[in-house]
């Protein structure tokens, strides 16, 4: 087994002490990119493209965001975005070198927060996967209503939890193979699969404290004319996320920015289509690599 094929745990300490769990793949003094997931995802939705990554010269660091897979779920429920991009400071603290962050939909939120607010020069580039500031709320609507739907009651099998995800995802064809599935489910005492997120992420009422800051457009925005360093945006054109009137106000917003629209994916491109997305991330982090 070669250096870039393997899989290597670690974990990190977050802002509030929390632990951050992680996959390190490649070299790890090589030139280095954290892949942060979407909201409700886990590190492994990363898993090709880190794969990738690797075996084309670069440290590649997948995480589990706090609240997230097997990184701490936080105390008082602190989920801001804020926080999220605090967690990132300090993961980006210990590296041997400045990262580039490939961030989709809440990763690249946080992205967007960390380099153009709270800690400018944490990054070397910037990839964001299908998101923008103003994003479509008929989209996020959609997903609230997806993740919020088996929230509590969770699935009595794997097939159920399949079947949900194919009908709100009719793009992809559903697994034939259900264990990958299980990365994403916990199993409760009550023999029910649930999300593997804590609840409280989607609340910003009593008890959660959810990510808030992206439905404030004009932060959003300010934070990305901030932006100094290479950033591409990655868009899929079946998105109903981000629209073609949020892609033009972002490169308003950011005239240097690159842009890919990949064709037959929708929010979830680095799932729908996987090949074409690491194609161009690899490419532009190829070009950006100092």
């Amino acid at each position: 087994m070669t250096v870039s094929d393997k899989t290597v745990p670690l974990t990190f300490v977050g802002h509030h002490r929390n632990t951050i769990v992680g996959d390190r793949r490649g070299d790890p003094e090589a030139p280095t990119v954290l892949l942060l997931h979407g909201g409700g995802q886990t590190r492994h939705s990363w898993g090709g493209t880190a794969a990738v990554l690797a075996r084309r010269g670069w440290c590649a660091i997948t995480l589990d965001a706090r609240g997230h897979g097997e990184s701490d779920w936080h105390s008082d429920g602190d989920y801001s975005l804020t926080a999220f991009a605090l967690d990132v400071v300090e993961v980006a603290r210990v590296l041997p070198v400045t990262p580039s962050v490939v961030g989709a939909s809440l990763g690249g939120c946080t992205a967007m927060l960390l380099e153009g607010e709270i800690a400018p020069g944490s990054t070397h580039a910037i990839v964001l996967v299908d998101v923008v500031p103003l994003l479509n709320e008929e989209g996020t609507d959609r997903i609230q209503q997806f993740m919020h739907e088996r929230l509590h009651d969770g699935f009595a099998t794997l097939e159920e939890a399949r079947d949900a995800i194919a009908a709100y995802n009719p793009l992809r064809p559903p697994p034939s193979d259900l264990e990958g599935l299980k990365k994403n489910l916990r199993l409760g005492e009550d023999s029910r699969w649930r999300w593997h997120w804590d609840p409280r992420f989607t609340s910003s009422g009593p008890g959660g404290n959810g990510p808030s800051e992206i439905t404030d457009q004009e932060r959003m925005r300010m934070a990305c004319r901030q932006l100094r360093v290479p950033v591409m945006l990655v868009r899929g054109r079946m998105s109903d996320v981000v629209t073609a009137e949020g892609v033009d106000s972002f490169r308003s917003d950011v005239p240097t920015a690159e842009f890919v629209d990949v064709s037959s994916a929708g929010h979830m491109v680095a799932g729908d289509r996987n090949d074409a997305f690491t194609d161009a991330v690899v490419d532009f982090l190829q070009r950006h690599r100092g």
